[in-house]
């Protein structure tokens, strides 16, 4: 699943008349990238959830055939924030183990790593694996720390999640369907029951937030440019 519904207010006045997730880096827009790289590792059926201006994100993808994949849509008449997207799309997921990425990022990770991850959690009782990543600096403070491959609330070195994650459906199934609903009180409730792991990814990440960051992005993926 992409989660593409956010109205991105920090990106404004870019996102007034183009959904986030459209807005282009590197010359592509940024969701074309997450496809292209779901399809590579080897992912047949995608679910992007909308809200904002979500009826261009059905133009610009459409079935997701030039991709080799099938493309499916959660439309929301307002977000209803990452664990309501994601609980609200759980008939059009199907399966019981799924990954999930923010589409407001850019991350030169390995999308077969989640692909890893669903097979893990398929034959373990963790009900979440969450790729982390170093503090970016508007972020300084972090969301979790690793220990020994779990993920805990507090610990010696506070990572920021990086918005790339796999779960299984159990974690979602007792929310209200059409509901707002957060992803942190949610993971945070299961951790300690060592139900969720976890991984330090230490390549290039992006929040793509605010105008200012995605303008540095486009800087740095220019050809000749020090990344």
């Amino acid at each position: 699943m992409i989660l593409a519904a956010g109205r991105g207010n920090r990106m404004r006045p870019l996102t007034d008349l183009t959904p986030k997730p459209l807005l282009a880096v590197g010359g592509k827009p940024l969701l074309f990238r997450h496809l292209e790289k779901l399809a590579h590792a080897g992912f047949g059926t995608v679910t992007i959830n909308h809200a904002h201006l979500g009826a261009q994100i059905e133009a610009a993808v459409g079935d997701g055939g030039r991709w080799n994949l099938q493309v499916r849509y959660s439309a929301e008449a307002e977000s209803l924030e990452t664990a309501g997207g994601i609980r609200n799309a759980l008939p059009l997921i199907g399966g019981r183990t799924f990954a999930v990425i923010n589409g407001d990022v850019y991350c030169d990770y390995d999308y077969a790593g989640l692909a890893a991850a669903i097979e893990r959690l398929a034959d373990s009782q963790a009900l979440a694996h969450l790729v982390l990543v170093d503090n970016p600096p508007h972020h300084p403070n972090g969301d979790f720390c690793l220990e020994a491959g779990l993920v805990r609330s507090s610990g010696r070195q506070p990572l920021t999640f990086s918005g790339l994650g796999a779960y299984r459906a159990e974690l979602f199934e007792s929310l209200a369907r059409g509901a707002k609903h957060a992803l942190a009180p949610l993971l945070r409730s299961q951790l300690p029951q060592d139900n969720v792991t976890g991984e330090h990814y230490r390549g290039l990440w992006t929040d793509v937030g605010t105008p200012g960051r995605l303008a540095e992005l486009n800087a740095r993926l220019q050809p000749g440019a020090r990344t």
